[in-house]
């Protein structure tokens, strides 16, 4: 394995690691199919501002995460 595999395999497994973490930290949504008719409150307050959230910030971080994982893997799949 070249060297550009290596650190590309390294920083994708602190990748993971952090991925796993945010994953972790994001509230339990166990409301199953039943939250699918349940999109009345589209202009409530707590929809407007989510992005500001914390729980907001937390699904942003775990699309761009997953994404460079997706980019990694396929990264260290060409140069390995």
């Amino acid at each position: 394995m070249s060297t550009i595999g290596i650190v590309l395999s390294v920083i994708l497994g602190i990748l993971s690691v952090l991925l796993t973490v945010i994953i972790l930290l994001q509230s339990d949504r166990s409301a199953g199919l039943g939250a699918v008719n349940n999109n009345a409150n589209n202009g409530s307050y707590w929809s407007k501002n989510k992005g500001s959230s914390m729980e907001g910030a937390l699904e942003r971080y775990t699309k761009i995460g997953g994404a460079l994982f997706l980019i990694l893997a396929l990264l260290i799949n060409f140069f390995a």
